[in-house]
């Protein structure tokens, strides 16, 4: 088959075609660049690696592998909506490939939080991830408590919308995060976190437990590395901070004042008081969208636009369901 396919490609080389002829034959050089391998003799083999962005159908080019745990997978489609926490009405709707971050549709669903560019106010919200087998879904809520011209609109999510990027955009764009972002994470045999370091990004430097200090080096793209290197031979800390040869080395995001930030807020008891009485409605409405047999759970369609529609129709019609339930009604 992949001889065949290499053929058929080798036909169609430099010629002029037409929209559908280009876009199969584009899919089958896909398929076939993405999944095998040729050797010096011309024998094509299983590829032992994941190409990025991997084609997962033929008849859906679209579609992808998306994960809604590490156990847990499913192939399609994120539906992402846009919720109002008092109300439980669904305000924004968008679909992703599956293997999309939640956090990069969240700006989709937020258009109405922008400063209003004559008052200056801003609306309320929040916002919050989810993910089925064929269509995922991720949603963010928003509340309107009329704010005044003063008060700025607010994202809640949980740790899918905690990166440093997205806090940084909320920072921006002069809307406060309810985002929940993750603690550093532990490290194998209990060794010392990166919370047990100093970094100062004044200065450019991480201190470590045991008092040493060493330069940030930094990237292009902003996020560097601190290497501890000889300082860890002698350390009486060494056994609770690493293993390696080579000594410690701290990575430091880009955002790691947003980042820093994030972490301090949550560290607030009225922030977290804030953020359970509001993130379980998000999750009750991503119920309504996956429980009745029309649901959200497969999507039925094939293609990005059509499913993006498809899964918009979905939610109007539970927002139909919800204006019955709050006895509203034409006039």
């Amino acid at each position: 088959m992949a001889r065949d396919a290499m053929a058929l490609l080798g036909v169609v080389e430099g010629r002029e075609l037409g929209s559908e002829v280009a876009q199969g034959a584009a899919l089958v050089a896909t398929v076939i660049g993405q999944d095998l391998d040729e050797d010096a003799e011309g024998v094509f083999r299983i590829a032992r690696r994941v190409a990025k962005d991997r084609v997962i159908s033929t008849v859906d080019s679209q579609a992808r592998h998306g994960h809604k745990t590490a156990a847990r997978g499913f192939d399609g489609y994120k539906g992402h909506v846009g919720i109002d926490p008092d109300s439980e009405i669904i305000t924004a709707t968008t679909v992703t490939p599956g293997n999309a971050g939640d956090a990069g549709a969240a700006t989709d669903l937020m258009t109405d939080l922008a400063e209003d560019p004559l008052t200056g106010a801003h609306p309320v919200a929040s916002a919050e991830p989810v993910a089925p087998a064929g269509l995922g879904q991720s949603g963010t809520e928003q509340a309107d408590d009329e704010p005044g011209d003063n008060e700025r609109g607010k994202v809640f999510g949980d740790c899918a919308y905690g990166s440093g990027e997205f806090q940084s955009l909320l920072e921006e764009q002069g809307i406060d995060s309810g985002c929940k972002t993750q603690p550093p994470a532990p490290r194998p045999g209990g060794l010392f976190t990166e919370d047990r370091f100093d970094i100062d990004l004044d200065r450019d430097t991480v201190t470590c437990p045991g008092g040493v200090s060493a330069p940030i080096r930094r990237g292009g793209d902003g996020a560097g590395t601190a290497s501890f290197g000889a300082a860890c031979a002698g350390c009486p800390l060494r056994e609770g901070c690493t293993s390696a040869a080579v000594g410690r080395t701290v990575t430091v995001s880009a955002f790691e004042a947003e980042l820093a930030r994030a972490r301090a807020r949550q560290a607030d008891p009225a922030w977290q008081a804030d953020y359970t009485a509001t993130r379980p409605k998000v999750e009750r409405k991503i119920g309504h969208l996956m429980r009745r047999k029309h649901g959200g759970r497969r999507a039925r369609m094939r293609g990005l636009s059509k499913v993006t529609a498809d899964f918009a129709l979905l939610a109007a019609a539970v927002n139909l369901a919800r204006l019955g339930v709050l006895g509203l009604a034409p006039g």
